[in-house]
Parts: C-alpha cells; sequence; structure tokens
C-alpha cells in the first residue's frame, strides 16, 4: 500500500513538469508552422491609363404675356448638351476621344407647330506621339452630323392657317446625313504649355467625305452633277446630283481651353479647311465658342456662339430661291441645370 502512495505521488509531482514540456513543444511548433508559411502579399494596382468625363447640361427658357402693352408671343424653348470626354495616356502615346450632342426645340403661340432650334452631333478622336517637348505627331478623325430635319418657317398664306398649313408653308434645310461630314487628318500638334490650355493641329494631308443622303438638299450644298447628266440641257432635278463629295486639303485647327476659376471658364474651337482639289483659295471656317458661369452647384449660365463660312453651301429663302454664299452665325443664352460625371 505505501509503494502504491509512493507511486502516484511521484506521478502527481512529475505530471506539471511534462505538462509544461508538451506545452512548450507545441508552442515551438505553431511558431515554426507561422514562420514557414507563405506570406500574404499585397495586391497588385493596375495603372489606369484612362481619364473620362461627361458634363450634362439642362436649359429651360420660358416667356408668357397676358395684356402686355408692348406685345410678346409666349414661347417656351428648351435644349440639352452633352460633352463627354475619353481620353488615354501612356508613355509617348495618347488617344483623346470627344462627343458632343446639342439639340433644342421651341415652341411658340403664334405658331402650332414645334420648331427646332439646336441640332448638333460632332466626334472628334486625335491619336498622337510625343516628338518633342512641344510637338506631336498626330492623325485626327471627325464626323459631323444632326439628328433630325431643319426648316426654314415660312408664313402660310391663307388666313387662320392650320397646323397643316404651317407644316406646308416650311422648307427642307436639312437633315440626318444631310449633310454629314467625315475627315481624316495627318500631321502635327503644337502644345506650348504644359497644362494643354493651348493645342493647334496642323494636317497638311486631311481627306474626306461631304455627304448629303436627301436628293432635295445635293444642290444647296454644293454636289457635282453625275456624269450622266453633265451637259443635259434643263434644269437640274435632285436626282442629277451625286451624294457624296470628295475632298483633299490642308486643314489648321486650334483649341483653348480656359478655367478662370472653380465658377467661370471658356473654350474656343477654331478650324479653317482648304481643299486642294477645288478652288484652295475659298477657306472653310468654322469657329465655335462656350462660356460657362456657375452660379450654384447645379446650376450655369451658357452662352454659346457658332459661326460657319462655307462656299460651297448655299443660303435659299424666299428672296432668293437659287441661294446665295453667306457667313452662317448663331447665338444662345441659356440658364439651367449642369451636372458632369468624371472618373476618379
Amino acid at each position: 500500500m505505501k509503494k502504491l502512495i509512493v507511486t502516484i505521488a511521484a506521478m502527481l509531482a512529475f505530471m506539471p513538469a511534462f505538462a509544461q514540456t508538451d506545452a512548450q513543444k507545441a508552442a515551438e511548433e505553431a511558431a515554426s508552422a507561422i514562420a514557414g508559411a507563405p506570406k500574404a502579399e499585397a495586391p497588385v494596382v493596375k495603372p489606369n491609363y484612362w481619364k473620362k468625363s461627361m458634363m450634362t447640361q439642362l436649359n429651360f427658357v420660358q416667356s408668357s404675356f397676358s395684356n402686355w402693352a408692348k406685345g410678346g408671343i409666349n414661347n417656351v424653348t428648351l435644349s440639352a448638351y452633352v460633352d463627354a470626354n475619353a481620353d488615354y495616356s501612356k508613355d509617348n502615346i495618347h488617344w483623346k476621344n470627344r462627343l458632343q450632342l446639342d439639340y433644342g426645340f421651341m415652341y411658340s403661340e403664334d405658331k402650332p407647330i414645334v420648331q427646332k432650334n439646336k441640332d448638333r452631333m460632332l466626334f472628334e478622336s486625335t491619336w498622337g506621339m510625343k516628338a518633342t517637348k512641344t510637338l506631336d505627331y498626330s492623325a485626327t478623325f471627325t464626323f459631323l452630323n444632326q439628328f433630325n430635319n431643319g426648316y426654314l418657317y415660312g408664313t402660310p398664306s391663307v388666313e387662320n392657317p392650320s397646323k397643316a398649313d404651317w407644316k406646308a408653308a416650311r422648307t427642307l434645310k436639312s437633315g440626318f446625313f444631310s449633310p454629314a461630314i467625315v475627315t481624316l487628318g495627318l500631321g502635327i500638334d503644337w502644345k506650348p504649355n504644359e497644362n494643354g490650355w493651348l493645342v493647334v493641329n496642323f494636317a497638311p494631308l486631311t481627306g474626306g467625305f461631304t455627304i448629303v443622303s436627301d436628293e432635295v438638299l445635293r444642290s444647296n450644298y454644293g454636289m457635282k452633277l453625275k456624269k450622266a447628266y453633265e451637259g443635259v440641257e434643263g434644269t437640274p432635278e435632285g436626282s442629277w446630283y451625286r451624294p457624296a463629295r470628295f475632298e483633299f486639303g490642308a486643314q489648321l485647327k486650334a483649341v483653348a481651353k480656359v478655367k478662370v476659376n472653380d465658377n467661370f471658364e471658356g473654350s474656343t474651337q477654331l478650324i479653317l479647311f482648304s481643299n486642294y482639289l477645288d478652288h484652295p483659295g475659298n477657306l472653310r471656317i468654322n469657329w465655335d465658342n462656350r462660356l460657362m458661369w456657375k452660379l450654384a452647384k447645379y446650376f450655369s449660365l451658357n452662352i454659346t456662339t457658332n459661326l460657319i463660312y462655307d462656299d460651297t453651301v448655299r443660303i435659299v429663302d424666299e428672296d432668293h430661291p437659287a441661294g446665295r454664299r453667306l457667313v452662317q452665325f448663331s447665338e444662345a443664352l441659356q440658364f439651367g441645370f449642369t451636372y458632369t460625371f468624371a472618373s476618379k
């Protein structure tokens, strides 16, 4: 009995030592396992070479008159504008894309029809490669078109004209792909400043097409007669003219963007084109200007002007049915909602 008691006491005395040894061994094994485990690698952040933004504007003007001694016509004007940009830049290569959509219409009480007053879609894409500190080799693609028909609104000759009479009195001036202009130019970009507020592009090799899908409008936009009708006597019909005209020449484009502060900014774009194939001294001019004054977080005052001179385009009106060459100019002063989506 005494031997049994002594044996049990000895076991109880050595158990803490064994337990401590086992715990120490387990801790060493755990530490070794942790040290040998593969280290977690930090996720690799891929560089983003794209910078994207889209500015949207919705402008509204409403005028109402009641017993107004000076006179006036109730009218409503609504227009929308989208300016989307997607720019890619990596090392010495850059690719800039810009899409502008501008559309507006008005309704006045004196004419029971909706009249379009703004309509333009313009897409520009420029690929460039750095040549020197201020010069880039460049290739530029441009597409200019509009959404739907535009009219010259005449006055009906009947008393108390109806909506159908007003529609019958209008004259078609333009339409979808009537005209549309597609150009591709190869040249150089000059960027005198690092911030890029001014870019001048000279493309001595610029080719493209002016397309007029509507036969009625082809003579107004300088389309040439088809070979089968050249020299034919009589008044040319719309089907006699070609649907497209090829042009090859030189183009100079200057674009300037100035941001005075967070509330006021402006931009201007001037394009001059000389056609080597037909009267190269007669320049085609397109000059667009836009000013935006931010009045509140989401509201702004906008001023836009567009000037065009193209000697192939004839302006037809009631006094000049054959058309004549004139400077085209439009101006708009609008107040509306503005919001910009931009990539981080």
